[in-house]
């Protein structure tokens, strides 16, 4: 009998210790989750590392047959006389990216909502993204219109709505006696964000702005106001305003989000390893290799610390550094300003942001 107890105290040890070391699995693997979000879901193949190849059955599409594409970003309409940049398709390495298919894209997205929110550069891959699925559906029945800061255009036989919502830092900018105030700690621009089957932000091109670009006077956290302040360190407090956003209103069992990541410019030559150039101007085709000289900008390890701090899933659509390898693929003077302006920031479409939604495409399939 004594045994028969012994037995029985000893099965209920072994029970609570195994019961003890799975709870301790499971809070590792949570916190392992948190500290690393997921940047590449797709574990047997990092679609952000690879290098561009010449292919002839790109681009995805012929700009002539997309009449949405705003001037800025028109560069074959604007008169650039050279197209060997279309012909380039990302490779990763050890992997192929399937290619993007409009159609089925139209039937996954059937009856939902899609959108991208940041700045301009949020503008080029929503518009990329349009004539990605116009081109394959030509003949479908579409609206565009626009409310307040948000476009929509919606493909009406898929009941499937493309927006952009322009909100350049992510958080507010509003009018106060002061004058304009940018709050780092307040996002209530984020009523438009809710709901949305599928959210694409971005932040960062603005950050640097100053003199009469920058759209703000003073910034405010809390009930302090000051003149000015580390851009970087304003950048990543906005960042966690936004995470904050995220964690507290996103469901994932019912919607994506993914962060486009830094979209990189090319106005110093140096920094690809050719000195003599001062812009993009006259670049015909993408650097070699899969490394960029100058090496990823700061910004970016910003970015990526503050993702890891959310719970939620937050897919990062880490484009920088393939972007980075396409010296050639910016308007220069084939944009907004023509021959009298530089624009080495944003990209010609047909062009890069197509890779980017074509990798989006990928992660979603």
């Amino acid at each position: 009998m004594i045994r028969n107890v012994g037995l029985r105290i000893g099965w209920t040890f072994f029970t609570l210790f195994i019961c003890i070391l799975i709870t301790l699995l499971v809070l590792l693997l949570h916190h392992t989750n948190a500290q690393n979000p997921r940047p590449y879901p797709h574990k047997s193949c990092n679609f952000f590392r690879g290098s561009w190849i010449e292919d002839e059955t790109y681009p995805l599409y012929n700009s002539t047959h997309c009449p949405f594409i705003e001037h800025e970003f028109n560069c074959q309409r604007n008169g650039r006389p050279d197209k060997a940049y279309l012909n380039y398709r990302w490779k990763p390495h050890g992997c192929s990216l399937t290619r993007f298919d409009g159609r089925a894209f139209l039937k996954k997205f059937k009856g939902k909502s899609i959108m991208f929110v940041g700045d301009s550069l949020s503008r080029n891959q929503w518009q990329s993204l349009i004539c990605l699925l116009y081109t394959i559906e030509p003949k479908a029945n579409y609206n565009a219109t626009r409310v307040g800061d948000v476009s929509i255009f919606t493909f009406l036989d898929f009941g499937v709505k493309v927006m952009l919502d322009r909100s350049v830092y992510l958080v507010d900018v509003v009018m106060e006696e002061k004058g304009r105030i940018l709050k780092l700690d307040s996002t209530e621009g984020g009523k438009l964000w809710k709901g949305i089957d599928m959210l694409i932000f971005n932040t960062w091109h603005w950050w640097n702005r100053r003199g009469v670009a920058q759209p703000w006077d003073y910034i405010k956290i809390g009930s302090k106001y000051y003149k000015d302040m580390d851009r970087m360190i304003a950048f990543e407090k906005a960042l966690r305003t936004w995470a904050k956003w995220i964690d507290t209103n996103i469901d994932p069992s019912k919607q994506l989000v993914f962060f486009q990541g830094i979209s990189p410019s090319h106005y110093n030559g140096t920094d690809w390893n050719q000195p003599g150039a001062k812009s993009c101007s006259g670049q015909r085709r993408p650097l070699s290799g899969s490394i960029y000289p100058a090496g990823l900008p700061p910004a970016l390890g910003v970015q990526k610390n503050v993702l890891r701090t959310i719970e939620k899933p937050v897919t990062l659509l880490d484009v920088t550094n393939l972007s980075l390898l396409r010296i050639d693929g910016h308007p220069s003077i084939y944009g907004m300003s023509g021959r009298t302006g530089m624009d080495c920031s944003h990209w010609c479409l047909a062009g890069v942001p197509d890779t980017w939604n074509e990798i989006l495409y990928n992660l979603i399939l």
